[in-house]
């Protein structure tokens, strides 16, 4: 085989393979293209997450917002219940001092 012949020979096969990589390229390409139908379907899709996750933060925000209001109503409820309590130890002790006072006129 001379000069001539090699080069062209060796022109054919880098040739063939440019074309058989082409050709495997398109054939990849074609059958993992995504259609306009999955497009959209995948549009709608991200847009119902994107309204999903407003929705979850708008949730957390109301949450947050509720267990705040919940934990000062609590806090009031115990002051309240403290006031309370200490109110009537008083009332039992001015009712003993009460009851002593009686006993101690009617002992007489």
């Amino acid at each position: 085989m001379n000069r001539t012949e090699f080069i062209i020979a060796t022109a054919v096969i880098l040739f063939v393979a440019f074309s058989l990589g082409w050709f495997a390229n398109w054939l990849i390409h074609r059958f993992t293209r995504v259609s306009k139908a999955d497009m959209g379907e995948l549009e709608k899709m991200a847009q119902e997450l994107h309204e999903a996750e407003e929705t979850r933060d708008q949730a957390i925000t109301y949450m947050q917002q509720r267990e705040a209001e919940l934990s000062n109503q609590l806090a009031q409820t115990e002051a309240e219940l403290s006031a309370t309590m200490e109110g009537l130890r008083e009332a039992r002790h001015e009712a003993e001092e009460m009851r002593a006072y009686i006993e101690k006129i009617s002992a007489r």
